[in-house]
């Protein structure tokens, strides 16, 4: 698909079914459940604009076409890939400026590759590509909005931390490199080259702090969800427990190469929605 025929299909769920999120969000009730899958295909379609091969140039057009798609629906006049949202946008009441974003952080990406940003500019872009999908998630999963605020902020950079210790290879295939800056300098890693930091014998140093990042961010996540009604911090408990697996799973395995892909076991999944799922 390329970046000019990429459109929202209006079977959501199906868009979202391949996503680690999924069966977090088909417990919820049917308006929240839509609401979010409708949030998960405008991040996916965003996302594989920033990802794909097309020029950049070409990207960075078809990202400012949907910030003008966003303005429109909230202007009242949205246009068809965003019709189905004005409902949701209504009921839950989603904020335009998370929408936009997601878009900036999709974007971070596009001018040029990623390559060891320091720790305010990894901080933005966790900010903007995932607690902003918070910002927006807890509004439909109804949260008091200080702690839904508090708890999008750090659930968000829990899991993008954890994304970003899962996929240092595959990031390094593209070029990428989300290791903060500051970081790799402590451990003695002069060099931004995605390939030879991969392979540096210093990198699990530098992973091991980012690890006990993400690992504090899902501490302070649990105290919100824990004095929040069960009813409400369904849906992100299973997503946090789900991450923090696959956290655990990457510490036990270590950051030195070779790194073979961890992955949650089928029933491990299903012990965590059985736990968490049913009020």
């Amino acid at each position: 698909m390329t970046v000019q025929t990429a459109a929202a299909n209006a079977d959501y769920g199906t868009a979202a079914s391949g996503s680690s999120f999924y069966a977090a969000m088909r417990i919820l009730p049917r308006d929240q459940r839509e609401a979010m899958f409708q949030i998960y295909s405008f991040c996916r379609q965003v996302d594989d604009i920033a990802d794909s091969h097309e020029p950049r140039p070409e990207r960075l057009a078809a990202l400012q076409q949907w910030r003008n798609d966003v303005d429109a629906l909230y202007q009242g006049h949205p246009p068809p890939r965003l019709q189905d949202y004005a409902a949701s946008v209504k009921t839950f009441g989603l904020k335009r400026e998370d929408f936009l974003a997601i878009v900036d952080g999709m974007e971070m990406d596009v001018p040029q590759d990623i390559r060891a940003p320091d720790l305010a500019t990894l901080d933005l872009y966790c900010d903007r590509v995932a607690s902003a999908v918070g910002r927006l998630s807890v509004r439909v999963f109804g949260l008091p909005e200080e702690d839904g605020i508090l708890l999008a902020h750090h659930l968000g950079r829990a899991l993008q931390l954890t994304n970003i210790l899962r996929d240092i290879d595959e990031d390094a295939g593209l070029g990428r490199l989300y290791l903060p800056r500051e970081s790799l300098l402590l451990a003695g890693i002069t060099t931004d080259d995605p390939q030879r930091v991969t392979v540096d014998r210093a990198l699990p140093k530098v992973c091991l702090a980012l690890a006990e990042r993400a690992k504090k961010h899902f501490e302070k996540a649990d105290e919100i969800m824990q004095r929040n009604s069960r009813r409400v911090v369904r849906a992100p408990r299973i997503m946090s427990k789900y991450y923090r697996v696959i956290l655990d799973l990457l510490l036990a395995r270590g950051f030195a190469v070779p790194r073979e892909p961890v992955r949650v076991h089928k029933w491990a999944k299903i012990a965590i929605l059985l736990r968490y799922a049913i009020i």
